[in-house]
């Protein structure tokens, strides 16, 4: 999320045997001993733990949950852990199809880091993703989709009364995701997906570093926007999530991972009109994006 005030919130949820005593040579037949429990599906390794998903992609506001929803199909299924409600649906892609876990967790970093975590112990999945939407800072226009190969936690620091002096912390995302995301770049293929009407000008993708921190950044004069360009420089959006989620992924490693965002908004001509109009479609691009990457991401992509 770009860190915009976007309304109310959507959150989606859900989720004998017969024995045998022997002594000596007399045994006691209690009747049949049913079989094991079945799996709930789930793909590879991942089934070892009963998982209901392969695949989890964690969204802060309603219109990028909304913008995932929309690729998914039945059966639905909801899942619920510790407190945390996940929309459970098939992704059915050209390549394979995946039971994918959604969830809308609210912004900030604290929360993005803790979902992450929270989703590999509910789902041991494959895959994590954040997909949503973000301020563009250089280099990109509304509607591009810019996939994070790194992102700058801008905000620490130290500061006096002469200066701020930046100690960004850098999080980066798994290298067989970065890898897979650049090819679905150079396919070109993901625009396809979009579910929304099209743009006059076709949405664009990058494999770039992204910004983080707890402000919304409304003015390429304002204070923070001056910090991003001096201390993040080759940074082409901003954002609030990205680095606590990828931060969690670092700290407990089990499933790749990888931040997708749609730009929504540019540091100039920043108001609620524009992101009323703005934020559905940034959102549906960065949703298209992800579903093309689940497609082709894995070992059997």
């Amino acid at each position: 999320m770009d860190g915009t005030n976007h309304g109310n919130q959507v959150f989606g949820t859900q989720n004998a045997d017969g024995m045998n005593f022997g002594s000596g040579s007399t045994t006691v037949n209690k009747g049949p001993v049913p079989p094991e429990p079945s799996v709930a599906p789930s793909a590879g390794r991942h089934a070892r733990r009963g998982t209901l998903a392969d695949a989890v992609v964690i969204t802060a506001i309603a219109s990028e949950y909304a913008a995932v929803a929309a690729h998914l199909t039945g059966p639905f299924e909801e899942h619920g852990e510790s407190g945390t409600l996940y929309r459970i649906g098939t992704l059915a892609g050209e390549r394979r199809s995946r039971r994918v876990a959604l969830a809308q967790v609210g912004p900030g970093n604290v929360d993005a880091g803790v979902s992450l975590e929270r989703a590999r112990t509910a789902f041991a999945p494959e895959v994590v993703l954040f997909v949503g939407v973000a301020g563009g800072v250089k280099d990109v226009r509304l509607g591009d989709v810019v996939v994070a190969d790194a992102i700058y936690d801008y905000e620490t620091g130290k500061e006096d009364a002469e200066d701020f002096r930046s100690r960004a912390k850098t999080a980066a995302p798994s290298h067989a995701a970065v890898q897979r995301a650049m090819d679905v770049v150079f396919r070109q293929e993901w625009p396809e997906r979009v579910l929304t009407d099209r743009l006059p000008q076709p949405p664009r993708a990058f494999v770039k570093p992204v910004a983080s921190g707890n402000k919304v950044v409304a003015d390429r004069d304002a204070l923070t926007a001056e910090r991003l360009r001096k201390h993040c420089g080759d940074a082409v959006a901003v954002e609030m999530e990205g680095y606590g989620f990828l931060r969690s992924a670092y700290l407990s490693p089990g499933a790749d991972s990888l931040v997708i965002r749609g730009v929504s908004d540019l540091l100039s001509g920043k108001d609620e009109d524009s992101d009323t109009l703005w934020q559905p479609v940034a959102a549906a691009h960065a949703a298209a994006f992800a579903a093309a990457f689940l497609d082709l991401f894995g070992s059997e992509g």
